[in-house]
């Protein structure tokens, strides 16, 4: 893990295809990588053919000559296991390693992630694969790592394979034990589904009304995610017999129906991620991007860092993107390139690799570029490569260092796929997220993001003075009593509409609401309603002003018995509940809880953010124009503020005290001016 990670410096690598291109080139392309300032590769994620050709025949030749020329060079190799794309011949012999749709056909070679994690026959063969690749060139001077497959879960998180019908059931036999227990948690006697044999059990399906069992549904999607876990630990396990000292094991990407965090724990080194902020001007479907545009990535790796504090970026965006079939995007403006590198370290990124050296001349991504057109000729973006090994030269004090934020948001992974079985959730939930990261980018309040389990934490939760839990549908014991202990212990607790109406089987809980957070928050709600789409917006009038209140409102008033009374601050100002509460504050031990009755908007998540003092909280060192972020990394007590402009036009930034501009090696005070798409990384001066 020392060889990219190790706290000393900022590495820039790209993905290479050598398979792609004659042999000749080779040569001419490492030193040219090199020259340019990449010093690692990721390969072989999609070659299983070419040390593969046939069942059983194992050869290694083009990769070890590969191997030599990067070590005759001086370049690191991550290599990727290559079980993304089955062979031809494996998917021949054995249809039954593919997934299937939910009707049950078989889908066909091509294409890629078209296998099922449960084929045990696809388990061999991964197994076996792994095996030869890691034994032959574990040991391989040039390889300093490992990749597990590519991007699990993306594209397909949906499986109904044969071999995943008879993995379901295990799994479900062993959470539950009895046929009564799975009943029961499924809620089976509604509409007569009560099963009375284990083999009657099938993944869910679309059903006469369309509508499967959501209790079913949210095991199967937990089921999923053991599925993908288990199939990376398989893999894990074999790499590690054969790992040189200091060498590591990641994977890439962040998809649905997977506990990164468990993934991460039992199977990897550090998360790695494959950042894409053009995807934000993709034209699939007619799609507009959001106000915060390629700036919304910074959700996704602030994300990422609650899995790991320090990690890699293992495809950064280098040119414009698009599949033969969707995902057409413009190519990056002049600066943006660097722009979203930078993002990418200002959030936690001590590795930054690029997609991709070449962009290939065939196949279905024969449109998503990389730094190299098709011709191989000097471009715009290898000049701007150039530029960021550069910067990144003038700022490896900064690298290890890890990102402050005083406020977090909270999710688990229950209530994220809760999302997708139940419309009720998933409206409030999507516009709060969207709402609350906004607002806090755009008052400069740097955030991050923590994950509940039945286990804790991903992070302690007293690292944070408040936590904002938007809509915690599902929840249990464990975790009401994680939140108490929290604000018991000092902490600003805000949760939104609908906590504590499910337990963790999804049902609906039998309990005044808000359930088991009832005593926290000090709040009961004797009615609750969806806004009324035909009507005029309902209101909220908290100090002297107005905040809309959409989509859903939790009617509030204060729990007599509460010990500590809640207070009012909020009451609605429309429809048939006018005047009752929208907001409430109850004092806890030595914290706070916020109880808002609706959805998070932009207005009402930053006057949230205000009113418990965590708004903008380098204000005394900084005046930032809203296209601007802010970002800070400390490492041996020193902050480094990354300050980056989103906008194609230049930005004024206050200095109201005087800084070091790392960038420039000169002292900032008073105005700093940004480069459209421009970034600085600035130090306190030492005493």
């Amino acid at each position: 893990m020392d060889r990219i990670l190790d706290g000393t410096k900022f590495t820039l690598g790209v993905c290479y295809y050598p398979e792609h291109w004659s042999e000749t080139m080779w040569e001419d392309d490492l030193e040219r990588m090199l020259e340019s300032g990449i010093e690692v590769i990721r390969i072989a994620e999609f070659a299983w053919t070419l040390t593969e050709p046939a069942e059983g025949c194992f050869t290694f030749a083009f990769f070890d000559r590969f191997l030599d020329l990067c070590r005759e060079k001086g370049m690191k190799v991550i290599f990727g296991t290559p079980t993304a794309t089955p062979p031809a011949w494996l998917t021949k012999k054995y249809p039954e390693v593919l997934n299937a749709h939910p009707d049950g056909k078989r889908l066909e070679h091509g294409g890629r992630r078209h296998y099922n994690y449960n084929s045990p026959v696809y388990r061999e063969k991964t197994a076996l694969i792994v095996e030869k690749l890691a034994c032959h060139f574990g040991q391989h001077p040039a390889v300093i790592g490992w990749q597990i497959d590519n991007e699990l879960n993306c594209e397909m998180d949906e499986f109904y394979s044969e071999a995943d019908n008879c993995a379901f059931r295990i799994f479900l036999q062993d959470k539950y034990g009895t046929l009564e227990e799975l009943n029961r948690a499924w809620g089976t006697i509604f509409w007569n589904q009560t099963y009375t044999d284990w083999e009657e059990i099938v993944l869910p399906k679309r059903t006469r009304s369309g509508n499967p069992n959501p209790h079913a549904l949210l095991d199967y999607a937990r089921f999923i995610s053991h599925s993908a876990r288990d199939y990376a630990l398989l893999q894990s396990k074999i790499l590690r017999k054969y790992l040189k000292e200091g060498d590591f094991i990641t994977t890439n990407g962040r998809f649905d129906h997977l506990d990164n965090h468990e993934l991460s724990k039992e199977s990897l080194d550090f998360y790695t991620y494959d950042s894409y902020p053009d995807m934000a001007y993709n034209a699939d479907g007619g799609r507009q991007p959001s106000g915060l545009r390629d700036r919304e990535s910074s959700q996704n790796l602030s994300e990422v860092r609650s899995v790991s504090p320090i990690f890699g970026i293992m495809e950064q965006q280098s040119g414009p993107n698009g599949w033969t079939t969707c995902m057409a995007a413009p190519a990056p403006k002049p600066g943006q390139m660097t722009l979203w590198t930078m993002q990418s370290i200002a959030h936690g990124a001590d590795y930054v690799s690029y997609f991709r050296w070449r962009t290939c001349t065939f196949g279905t991504e024969m449109y998503w570029h990389g730094i190299l057109d098709y011709s191989g000729r000097e471009n715009r973006r290898i000049a701007e490569l150039r530029d960021i090994r550069k910067k990144l030269d003038l700022i490896q004090e900064a690298a290890g260092g890890r990102y402050q934020a005083d406020v977090a948001v909270v999710k688990d992974y229950d209530n994220c796929w809760d999302l997708r079985i139940d419309i009720w959730h998933r409206d409030l939930e999507a516009a709060s997220q969207s709402a609350i990261f906004a607002a806090a980018q755009k008052s400069h309040t740097p955030l991050d993001y923590v994950y509940l389990s039945e286990e804790g934490a991903s992070t302690p939760l007293s690292s944070y003075k408040v936590l904002i839990y938007a809509h915690p549908c599902i929840m249990s014991r464990k975790r009401a009593a994680v939140l108490e202990e929290y604000v018991a212990g000092g902490g600003t607790l805000i949760l939104g509409c609908r906590s504590g109406y499910k337990d963790l089987d999804g049902h609906c809980v039998m309990q005044d609401l808000p359930g088991l957070l009832r005593t926290l928050s000090g709040v009961d709600i004797p009615e609750f309603t969806r806004t009324c789409p035909g009507d005029s917006p309902v209101r909220i009038q908290w100090k002297d002003k107005c905040f809309e209140a959409p989509v859903f409102n939790d009617i509030l008033q204060p729990l007599v018995d509460a010990g500590e009374p809640a207070e009012v601050l909020g009451i609605y100002e429309d429809c048939y509940y006018a005047g009752k509460g929208a907001l409430l504050r109850r004092h806890h031990g030595k914290g706070t809880v916020y109880s808002l009755g609706t959805v998070f908007t932009e207005e009402l998540a930053a006057a949230l953010l205000e009113e418990v003092q965590a708004a903008e909280p380098e204000r005394k060192t900084f005046t930032l124009p809203e296209c601007c972020e802010l970002a800070v990394r400390e490492k041996n007590g020193v902050d480094y503020y990354f300050v980056l402009n989103y906008s194609e036009n230049y930005a004024a930034v206050e200095v109201k005290r005087p800084l070091f501009s790392l960038f420039d090696g000169i002292v900032v005070e008073k105005e700093m001016i940004l480069e459209p798409f421009g970034t600085a990384v600035l130090s306190v001066l030492p005493a």
